[in-house]
């Protein structure tokens, strides 16, 4: 079983987006897939129009059991455990618990019937995400195109090497960096691009073409949906499912990626990819 977490110090650059993508993703091409919400801000709820008692915050206590925490069927395939602003608490309920930093790993230790287990992390580096990265084997990192999440990017590296220090069993695999809202029309985009390309940690593992700049991103989140039931034929249905394979090149029953028609999408990008 594969257990990626979406992770970048910096808010704001498509990591829940990402995350939903690449489980929903996975979960069109046959994959068996748990959606776990780490981040207390609950977006990935709020996206598929979820609500439940039950949530990473009960789970962490150990006031619900991780079945009762799992919301089934959210679509073919695909699980979600869902989060809440209440979650936020967490650091100060759990200050004094021994090895409260495997808390997640502990409580999901018996978990099977996935082929993947996909985390969307907050932006910064509390006890949840803690968890989530001693919970994860590999990293998915999205990536916006300005200079301060490059820096974020570095400084989240970082934090998985101090991780890797203390706890040396867990390899954390640098699966993917994630350009995000990628557009061909300005400097600053191709210099973030550059400076990924450049970077000898994080060039190996970059998805070069990116997630471009579509406004039906935003469209497909206010309708509850993810972008290929929201906008099949759009560039970021294209984009996110070359992710997929990108991540998951052997996926079985894998669906063929949407073709671009050659239109602009409604935000007025050019509708060609970044290489």
């Amino acid at each position: 079983m594969r257990k990626l977490a979406v992770v970048n110090m910096k808010g704001g650059v498509g990591k829940t987006t990402t995350a939903v993508h690449l489980a929903a993703g996975l979960a069109r091409r046959g994959r068996r897939v748990l959606l776990i919400d780490a981040d207390p801000q609950g977006n990935v709820g709020h996206t598929f129009g979820l609500s439940s008692a039950h949530t990473i915050r009960e789970l962490m206590l150990e006031e619900s059991a991780p079945g009762d925490c799992i919301i089934p069927a959210v679509r073919p395939r695909l699980d979600v455990v869902t989060s809440s602003p209440a979650a936020f608490a967490l650091d100060a309920r759990l200050a004094s618990e021994m090895q409260r930093e495997t808390i997640l790993s502990r409580r999901l230790r018996g978990l099977t019937g996935y082929d993947v287990i996909v985390i969307d992390s907050s932006p910064s580096m509390t006890l949840l995400t803690y968890n989530t990265l001693l919970f994860a084997d590999e990293i998915v990192m999205p990536v916006s195109m300005d200079s301060l999440a490059i820096t974020g990017a570095r400084q989240t590296l970082d934090g998985v090497a101090g991780i890797r220090g203390l706890w040396p069993e867990r390899a954390l695999a640098l699966t993917a960096i994630v350009p995000t809202a990628v557009s061909t029309q300005t400097h600053a985009a191709k210099a973030a691009l550059a400076a990924l390309e450049d970077d000898e940690e994080m060039a190996p593992a970059l998805f070069a073409r990116g997630i471009r700049q579509c406004i039906d991103l935003t469209y497909a989140a206010a309708a509850q949906q993810t972008i290929w039931e929201y906008a099949p034929r759009s560039r970021a249905a294209e984009d996110y499912e070359a992710l997929v394979q990108f991540i998951d090149p052997g996926a079985p029953g894998a669906h063929a990626p949407a073709r671009d028609t050659g239109e602009s999408d409604s935000d007025g990008e050019e509708n060609t990819a970044v290489i």
